[in-house]
């Protein structure tokens, strides 16, 4: 008896449980983004919300100048794709008392927003 139907499912599974946004689009996703524009901005310039500039290893709630809600800082994120996903999918499931009320249901926008903000440079 050999493993080969064994490791060929474990590799099939694990690929179909792999993170939507491991396949984002980046420029669908500057596109899709510009429903978040009203609140961010992709410049250093803070908006209603903190801009976006290097999102991807940044504590959450320390943008200079950014409001936020007391909730935001204190939930101890460091913002990483999956929990950008997580966030962006239902920001007050993930971060009770967030200041965020809008959010991307779409998996595939998520993935795609997430990869255009990964191309931004860093400030």
């Amino acid at each position: 008896m050999t493993m080969r139907p064994a490791v060929a499912t474990a590799l099939l599974l694990s690929t179909l449980a792999s993170p939507v946004w491991a396949a984002g689009d980046a420029a669908r996703g500057q596109s899709v983004f510009t429903r978040c524009t009203a609140c961010h901005a992709v410049t250093e310039q803070n908006k209603v919300g903190p801009h976006l500039v290097g999102i991807i290893g940044r504590p959450a709630g320390s943008v200079p100048g950014a409001r936020y809600s007391k909730a935001l800082p204190a939930a101890g994120i460091t913002w990483t794709e999956a929990d950008l996903d997580a966030y962006l999918a239902a920001p007050a499931k993930r971060v009770p008392g967030t200041s965020m009320t809008v959010g991307l249901p779409n998996e595939q926008d998520r993935a795609d927003v997430i990869a255009y903000l990964k191309t931004l440079p860093k400030p």
